[in-house]
């Protein structure tokens, strides 16, 4: 009888230490998305002078992520994707500006034997292309902008002087490869079993 007790009580006893980091473990992650929440992504440039963007990353439960981004949900839904199957989900906004000039030049067209003068205009650099006519009541203007963003999730240990730990947070670095760009938003969400 003393060892189906001794025994019952181990299996007790594990169970509980067993609950207890699990409850710890999802408070530390409540507690992380609430900081996540409240802070935005900080914009900065690289030493090369890429845009570049940082953000936490917030981690969600399958079923949060369907509450909580309906519409994220249904676009991979759209995809074919089970989003049991689906590890995490990035999103960012880009912004382009770019003042420039650029010479025009006379061109002539011919139209059912009418000739017609408009003014034209042509730039470009290896990312952005523009080019334009300019009639005399109207102004036709093309615009054609590239951009690769490349997006890095890592890890930032916890530390307690010189040593190194577990994880502290994820991080999203994000750098264009467009010198125009300024990255304007960015969100990270790591979907956990």
């Amino acid at each position: 009888m003393n060892r189906f007790l001794l025994l019952y009580a181990l299996c007790a006893t594990a169970l509980l230490v067993a609950y207890a980091r699990d409850s710890r473990r999802e408070i530390r992650r409540l507690t992380e998305n609430q900081a996540v929440l409240g802070s935005e992504a900080a914009a900065y440039r690289t030493q090369l002078g890429e845009a570049a963007a940082s953000a936490q990353v917030l981690r969600l439960r399958c079923a949060e992520f369907e509450r909580l981004r309906a519409e994220d949900a249904e676009r991979i839904r759209r995809l074919g994707i089970r989003l049991r199957r689906t590890e995490a989900a990035a999103r960012s906004a880009t912004q382009t500006r770019l003042a420039l000039e650029a010479p025009l030049r006379d061109t002539v067209f011919l139209r059912d034997t009418i000739r017609d003068t408009v003014r034209t205009f042509r730039w470009h650099d290896p990312w952005v292309a523009v080019e334009g006519t300019i009639a005399r009541d109207s102004v036709h203007c093309r615009v054609a902008s590239t951009d690769t963003l490349h997006q890095i999730v890592h890890r930032i240990p916890r530390r307690f002087l010189f040593i190194r730990w577990g994880t502290k947070a994820l991080r999203q670095e994000i750098v264009s490869s467009n010198p125009h760009t300024r990255i304007v938003h960015t969100e990270y969400v790591k979907i956990e079993r």
